[in-house]
C-alpha cells in the first residue's frame, strides 16, 4: 500500500463502520476479546459481543493516557483481561469486572472492581470507572497508577457502593460522547490537507 492510498482506505473502513483513527488516541484502544460462547465450548458468555458493544460505546473518549481493555469468555482468560486497564472475565453467573492491570514496563495483575449479572450492568460499571479516571487521572497516568494514588477501596466505594454517583458519572460520560465520537481521519478523507498524501513531483536535474 502506498501512502497516497491511505485516505481511500480510511474512507472504505469508515463506510464499513470501522473507525481506524481510534487506535492512536490517548483513549480507548481496540477491545481484545476471545471467541466466547459462539465458537468455544468453554465460553460462558458472549465475550465478543460485549467487546464490540464496549468499543462502540467508549471509543473517542479522551483520557489521561491510553486505555487497554479486554473481555474473556471464561476464567481461562484467553483475552488476557487480568493485565489490562479494564478487564472482564465472564463466568456462569455473569461478569467479573477487573481494573488497574499492567503488562508493559510495569507488570501488575488487575484488581477486582465488582461482579455483575448482566451486560448492561457491566457496561454501566465500566463507563463510570472510565469517567472517574478521566476526571481524576493526571496526564499520562495510566489507570493502575491512578488507582495506586487514590486507592482501590476508594474507587470501589465511589462506583460500586454509591449508585447515585455511578449514575451521575455515566451521564457525564454519555454527554461528553455526544461531541467526542469523531473519526480523527474523517477530515483527511474529506479532502482537508489531502496534499500531505500526494507524492512530491520529481524535478529533472538541471
Amino acid at each position: 500500500m502506498k501512502k497516497e492510498q491511505l485516505p481511500a482506505v480510511w474512507k472504505d473502513l469508515n463506510a464499513a463502520g470501522m473507525v481506524s483513527g481510534a487506535a492512536y488516541a490517548k483513549g480507548l484502544r481496540t477491545v481484545k476479546t476471545c471467541v466466547g460462547t459462539d465458537w468455544c465450548r468453554f465460553g460462558t458468555q458472549d465475550s465478543t459481543g460485549l467487546g464490540v458493544k464496549l468499543e462502540k460505546y467508549l471509543w473517542g473518549a479522551w483520557s489521561p493516557a491510553k486505555i487497554k481493555m479486554a473481555v474473556s469468555g471464561c476464567p481461562r482468560n484467553c483475552a488476557e483481561a487480568t493485565c489490562k486497564d479494564v478487564g472482564v472475565i465472564c463466568v456462569d453467573s455473569g461478569y467479573d469486572i477487573h481494573f488497574a492491570g499492567a503488562a508493559g514496563l510495569d507488570i501488575k495483575g488487575t484488581e477486582v472492581l465488582t461482579h455483575v449479572a448482566s451486560e448492561a450492568e457491566a457496561i454501566e460499571m465500566i463507563a463510570a470507572l472510565v469517567q472517574l479516571y478521566r476526571e481524576q487521572g493526571r496526564y499520562l497516568e495510566r489507570i493502575y497508577k491512578w488507582a495506586k494514588r487514590v486507592g482501590v477501596p476508594t474507587i470501589r466505594k465511589l462506583i460500586v457502593e454509591d449508585a447515585e454517583r455511578r449514575k451521575a458519572l455515566v451521564q457525564r460520560f454519555e454527554f461528553s460522547q455526544r461531541f467526542a465520537q469523531k473519526d480523527p481521519w474523517a477530515e483527511r478523507v474529506g479532502g482537508r490537507d489531502a496534499h500531505e498524501f500526494a507524492p512530491l513531483a520529481v524535478m529533472a536535474a538541471e
